[in-house]
């Protein structure tokens, strides 16, 4: 397949807001696809490299050569390209992959280069998430999408289930199914507003900690244990002391789902950086683990001995967990069985504020008949987490991709410093809206003061609300802070830079 044909189909996927349209569109593309490339077709239309991160950012993407006059690159030509892309280390390693990248793009029409623009620099938003995939792909092979649906869940991608589907038909479908050894994706929440929103919601439920640690699945078959992330990456050599935990359950086989976090001498979560860069760390894993030992929390049990337990109601799945687990093991919840009993919710209630106080991030509120939706984020799994806060100054914006093609996107935000000058935290683009993007495109076009193609620097002007997660440290900022899923609320017209929230302010909220 042309590069060509799949960003011709992704610039029309990003131009309709019609779902039928969309599923058609990618129906028609992965048809004529080759079941061989129809992963890597799937997977960039999600707007992801199944490579991962290659190491090339906006700074290698501006200076591309001309554009080719006609598309000659096939989708597997630059999949081999993105590949020796991510190759490439050590000393020159910036010099050669700007090398290969130039040699990517000057193959490359102005329509395919902008296409890997966004593809390589994250920022494809055409709307080809992995829930449409599934859908294209069951119209393309003739399946049920909830055939399909089910078949990604258990495969771990669509990237997985597309090269079987398309090479063999419906019939390949049943081949995924829970095993123990393969992972699976796992159930995610929705968010509710507060703890009285989300028992309204669900009716008799469990209201379990949410710790801010890394989302872990665990696999054990007898004494073989493997370990992956929540994005289905491998880590088992990482956390040898997970997999000896693994190994002393009361079980033979077993699928466990939880989460690692470091916790200091008093049981309190440690810095969510060091629980990341514990679980990131691949040198010295021995002296890691004595340094910032993890303790494992497991909160679900997808499979024990022989026993697929995906369809069965939470309250079946936490009792077959608590005979699998030991008691300090598992994250600590509290049942709800009549949420409209007024002494119940105020206990919820309690329950919440209790872990926040003991340093967590919130809750999760969890309907007690629902079954494992696995890769789904369903409506009965709630998250409760207060939300924070700060005004911020635009600093520049970054011209989109995809359907945000003409639109300044990505924002550069910044914080006051006490000089009155404003030291950059971070970026986003999460939470604009299509209005948002128009209007912000507009005013920040007024305050341009550079445009190199690519960035759009500004006076620092524009007041913008901020929600985000939480404060880490990062040495890619000049103050060394960084806000954690940073997203847009609002535009404060009413407020002058000068009232935007300080560096000093940021730094109050780094954990202790």
């Amino acid at each position: 397949m042309l590069l060509a044909d799949l960003a011709r189909v992704s610039a029309a996927v990003a131009a309709t807001g019609s779902r039928s349209e969309k599923t058609g569109l990618l129906a028609g593309l992965l048809r004529v696809a080759a079941p061989e490339e129809a992963p890597v077709v799937v997977t960039y239309l999600a707007g992801r490299l199944p490579q991962g991160r290659v190491g090339i950012g906006w700074s290698l993407l501006r200076d591309a050569p001309a554009p080719a006059a006609a598309p000659s690159l096939t989708v597997r030509d630059v999949d081999r390209a993105v590949g020796a892309i991510a190759a490439v280390s050590g000393k020159g390693a910036r010099a050669e992959r700007q090398r290969l990248l130039s040699a990517l793009m000057g193959a490359a029409t102005a329509e395919e280069q902008r296409f890997l623009r966004g593809l390589l620099g994250g920022e494809l938003r055409q709307g080809a998430l992995d829930a449409l995939a599934v859908e294209g792909l069951a119209a393309a092979a003739g399946a049920p999408p909830e055939d399909v649906r089910r078949a990604v869940m258990l495969g771990g991608s669509a990237a997985a289930v597309a090269r079987e589907l398309l090479a063999h038909g419906p019939e390949a479908l049943s081949a995924f199914r829970l095993e123990v050894g393969r992972p699976v994706l796992p159930m995610l929440a929705q968010t509710a507003k507060d703890v009285d929103d989300a028992l309204d919601r669900l009716g008799p439920c469990a209201v379990e900690e949410k710790l801010d640690g890394i989302r872990v699945q665990v696999h054990r078959d007898g004494e073989r244990v493997r370990i992956w992330t929540r994005a289905l990456e491998e880590i088992t050599d990482r956390l040898p002391e997970l997999a000896r935990v693994a190994r002393e359950l009361p079980v033979e086989r077993a699928v466990l789902d939880g989460e690692v976090i470091a916790l200091d001498g008093t049981g309190r979560p440690r810095p969510f950086q060091e629980t990341a860069g514990r679980v990131g760390s691949r040198l010295d894993v021995a002296g890691a683990a004595v340094s910032v030992p993890l303790s494992p929390v497991f909160f679900d049990l997808l499979a024990v001995d022989d026993h697929d337990l995906l369809a069965l109601p939470l309250t079946e799945r936490h009792a077959e967990l608590a005979r699998a687990v030991p008691e300090p093991l598992r994250v600590r919840r509290l049942v709800v069985a009549d949420p409209a009993d007024a002494a119940a919710r105020a206990a919820a209630r309690e329950f919440a504020e209790a872990v926040l106080r003991h340093g967590h991030e919130g809750v999760v509120v969890k309907a007690l008949d629902a079954p494992y939706n696995a890769g789904r984020r369903g409506a009965s799994w709630l998250k409760v987490k207060p939300v924070h806060t700060l005004d911020l100054v635009v600093l520049a914006a970054e011209w989109g991709h995809g359907r945000r093609t003409g639109k300044l996107s990505n924002l550069h935000l910044g914080a006051r410093r006490p000089d009155g000058s404003f030291a950059m935290l971070g970026k986003t683009f999460k939470g604009l809206t299509d209005a948002l993007l128009s209007w912000q495109t507009e005013h920040l076009l007024a305050l341009s003061v550079s445009d190199d193609g690519f960035v759009v620097r500004v006076r620092p002007e524009l007041v913008v609300e901020i929600a985000y997660d939480g404060v880490q440290r990062s040495s890619r900022y000049p103050e060394g802070v960084t806000l954690r899923f940073a997203r847009v609320l609002r535009y404060r017209e009413d407020k002058r830079a000068s009232e935007a929230d300080t560096v000093a302010t940021v730094r109050g909220f780094l954990p202790r």
